[in-house]
């Protein structure tokens, strides 16, 4: 069987064909294309719902094809609604770790210690202000952390909204 370019790629270091455009209809990515990783962050998400069930397919794959299997993600709790503690995504279980931090990144964990810190543009962004946002954040120049590319670019996080506030079954009046 032949060795894919993946897995050629010591731990650390981010293959060179990740600038490459992600098939339509997957992730909207973009990762660093140096191989030094001095960057405070390796790469950009915008996903397009706060639904991680429906949302973490495809950039795990996307991720799998340039960096090899993903064995553990990280993610802020007050991101996302309802995460579970795994997912099945193409025949792997990938463990989810949460964690309230609200650093508007997603961590990815390939191998053992090897880990991918991705800016995670909020799904209400303008197209604009997310291109901006997640070309900040691939810079080889980079060293603003996730929060503040957010907020220059006017795309910080929307606050969560409590579940109670969300509810419709309510009575008028009735808080």
């Amino acid at each position: 069987m032949a060795e894919s370019h993946a897995s050629r790629v010591p731990p650390g270091v981010l293959p060179e064909a990740v600038h490459q455009a992600v098939r339509p209809g997957t992730a909207l990515l973009r990762l660093v294309t140096t191989q030094t990783r001095e960057q405070v962050l390796d790469g950009a998400w915008w996903p397009r719902s706060r639904d991680i069930g429906a949302e973490l397919p495809s950039l795990i794959a996307a991720l799998t094809e340039h960096l090899g299997p993903v064995l553990r993600v990280g993610l802020d709790t007050g991101a996302w609604e309802d995460l579970p503690t795994r997912l099945v995504i193409d025949d792997r279980v990938v463990h989810i770790d949460s964690f309230p931090v609200g650093d508007d990144t997603i961590l990815i964990t390939r191998g053992d210690q090897d880990h991918f810190s991705l800016l995670v543009v909020p799904p209400h962004a303008t197209p604009e202000a997310a291109r901006t946002a997640m070309a900040r954040a691939v810079a080889a120049s980079n060293v603003t952390q996730a929060e503040q590319i957010l907020i220059d670019t006017g795309t910080h996080r929307a606050p969560p909204v409590p579940a109670e506030e969300t509810r419709t079954d309510r009575a008028p009046g009735e808080r």
